[in-house]
């Protein structure tokens, strides 16, 4: 048998702690800091602030939180926004095909 195996993790590999990727750890890091400063700056004494400031280590640890077959939400994310702004309809034009207007220009 002249077959490869590919072991199931090989691209978890290539991320950090086999969850995230540079872009994820900087992202997640970035919204740590705001929060951080913000926490230090705003007086805490609203629900409403308070949310406000622990709004992007939430948000970005959400984007980052590991789901099962993907690494994180932000990757389905991107995938979403890729799969509905691309063209939806395919023309195929497959071994039998035969374009009249492509053979006509020959």
């Amino acid at each position: 048998m002249n077959g490869y195996l590919i072991p199931a993790n090989s691209k978890k590999s290539m991320l950090i702690f086999n969850l995230f990727r540079p872009f994820d750890l900087i992202m997640f890091g970035t919204g740590l800091t705001v929060t951080l400063i913000m926490l230090m700056i705003f007086d805490l004494n609203s629900l409403w602030i308070t949310i406000l400031v622990l709004a992007p280590a939430c948000v970005t640890g959400f984007l980052v939180m590991p789901v099962p077959n993907y690494h994180n939400i932000f990757t389905i994310l991107q995938n979403v926004i890729v799969f509905f702004s691309n063209r939806q309809k395919y023309v195929w034009k497959g071994w039998c095909f035969s374009n009249e207007k492509e053979n006509s220009q020959k």
